[in-house]
């Protein structure tokens, strides 16, 4: 019987193979986020094996980071510069750090781990509270595609070689904007399944979150190379700050 679905869940389960399944960097996101920074404070919400805060934090910003899963983090402070940034445990849902930040991101989809409407609007606010009066708050995820289910399941080939096969197995509940997925991982020591569940949004109904929570969308792209996003973008890059 499989335990309850929490926060720390995913990174609990895939730590061990986190980098080696993602750790390909896009130097893009790297370098825009810098520059979004103007050499401030940051903070990542679901800062993981620190697969895009070291690079920050190796670029001279203050980073900081909050992630529910320690044995994500363990790998994160097990690399160089990792012990030096602080992190706060727990779900990004709800956080006082007691600090303003010039820079907050999540990437990765990340955002969407949040599982509920509820959980993510209070992010959004938690954000607004936490930003300085220039600071911005950038969001990474993906276009929900509904095309890509049939009767609101599916089944995609992840990656295949002559040692592994990843294939991923998926259902949505479109009312809830809900995911459960497992990510199975066969090789010839056996089979592993990774559970992840997200509850994907829109860039509108984020747009109307962060209305809520006093921000205002700046920017959205398509990619990190700041082009304008498209109908055919499967991903987006939004940039929000404090609404004047």
């Amino acid at each position: 019987m499989m335990n309850k679905y929490t926060a720390s869940t995913y990174g609990d389960s895939v730590a061990g193979i986190y980098d080696q399944l993602y750790g390909d960097i896009d130097q893009n996101a790297v370098s825009t986020l810098i520059d979004l920074a103007r050499g401030g404070r940051a903070l990542e919400l679901g800062i993981g094996t620190g697969r895009i805060a070291l690079p920050l934090y190796h670029a001279g910003l203050e980073i900081h980071g909050i992630d529910a899963s320690h044995a994500m983090t363990d790998r994160l402070k097990a690399k160089p510069g990792g012990q030096d940034i602080p992190i706060l445990h727990g779900d990004f849902a709800e956080f006082n750090l007691d600090l303003k930040f010039d820079l907050i991101y999540v990437v990765f989809n990340t955002f969407f781990g949040l599982q509920t409407q509820s959980d993510q609007v209070e992010c959004f606010i938690n954000i607004a509270n936490h930003l300085s009066l220039n600071g911005v708050f950038v969001i990474e995820a993906f276009v929900p595609d509904m095309s890509r289910y049939d009767d609101n399941q599916t089944v995609r080939m992840v990656n295949i070689t002559d040692d592994d096969l990843r294939f991923e197995v998926t259902q949505i509940d479109p009312l809830k904007q809900q995911v459960s997925s497992k990510l199975i991982h066969i090789t010839e020591s056996g089979t592993r399944m990774y559970p992840v569940k997200l509850r994907y949004a829109w860039p509108a109904e984020l747009d109307l979150m962060a209305k809520i929570a006093g921000l205002e969308i700046r920017h959205r792209w398509g990619s990190w190379q700041k082009n304008e996003l498209t109908i055919k973008d499967e991903q987006h890059i939004s940039v929000y700050s404090l609404a004047e």
